[in-house]
């Protein structure tokens, strides 16, 4: 993968199940070549070659990507910052009017402009770009092509700067524990400083969230493995583990044998 720092090429392959869980910024994102699969919570969203999307900040999300049956999978991403997000708006006179639902993952159709400015990201990737400035005018070249676009609900959306407001946190904990973020992050998505989200945790499941979110994944590790007959290799990541080897100790240290044990049971 190569890398230039608002504007990044991506490149594999093999099959990648690895992905960004906590989107923290806008992101606009061209398929190149293959495919890839969203997943936010229980829906699922998916990406053909030619496609472009835009990956909303703000949520937990896990990402497959798939090569062509011949090649490499390929994207282009362009990661919108708040500061660049901020300064656009000012100089323009962009603003939210109003909130706006939008999919974790929302489509954008393509006209000739914006087909014609891809070719053109395209061709200063694979020459290499080397200067702030100009990503910075390729990034606001590319607002102006979409805000002209007929995509009226994306001001609406991009120049949206409130932060998440205080939520059900038992319910979202519940669908969200098998995500590998910190506890930093789960506090900021439920509308609570660190310290409000871990004295509103204990009070609700009555426990720490280091000790709940290590039990309820383990939990479910082991009704997979004994009920579903799935390979403890093929679900530690889906359930938020780093690695296969710390998933092993902590299944081991909470149940008494390991996870091969029940395959071999």
């Amino acid at each position: 993968m190569t890398e230039k720092q608002d504007i990044v090429y991506s490149c594999y392959h093999e099959m990648s199940r690895k992905g960004e869980n906590f989107v923290p910024q806008h992101t606009l994102s061209y398929q190149i070549a293959g495919s890839f699969t969203l997943l936010e919570g229980k829906q699922k969203y998916e990406a053909q070659e030619g496609d472009f999307h835009l990956i909303r900040k703000n949520q937990l999300v896990k990402f497959i990507k798939y090569p062509p049956e011949i090649g490499t999978f390929e994207s282009m991403n362009i990661y919108l910052s708040e500061d660049n997000l901020r300064n656009f708006a000012q100089e323009y006179g962009c603003s939210a009017q109003h909130p706006a639902v939008v999919k974790p993952m929302h489509r954008i159709e393509q006209n000739d402009l914006l087909k014609n400015y891809i070719i053109s990201l395209q061709t200063l990737i694979k020459t290499g770009i080397q200067n702030n400035s100009l990503i910075d005018l390729k990034i606001k070249e590319l607002l102006m092509i979409l805000l002209q676009s007929s995509q009226p609900e994306l001001q609406q959306v991009l120049f949206d700067f409130s932060q998440p407001h205080k939520i059900d946190l038992e319910r979202f904990m519940n669908q969200n524990y098998r995500y590998n973020v910190n506890l930093e992050r789960f506090a900021y998505l439920t509308g609570r400083s660190l310290a409000t989200f871990k004295r509103d945790f204990e009070k609700i499941f009555h426990t720490s969230p280091h000790r709940w979110l290590l039990q309820k994944r383990l939990d479910e590790a082991h009704f997979l493995i004994r009920e579903n007959k799935q390979a403890p290799s093929g679900i530690y990541t889906d359930l938020g583990f780093e690695d296969l080897s710390h998933f092993s100790y902590a299944f081991k240290k909470r149940f008494g044998y390991s996870p091969t044990k029940i395959q071999s049971d």
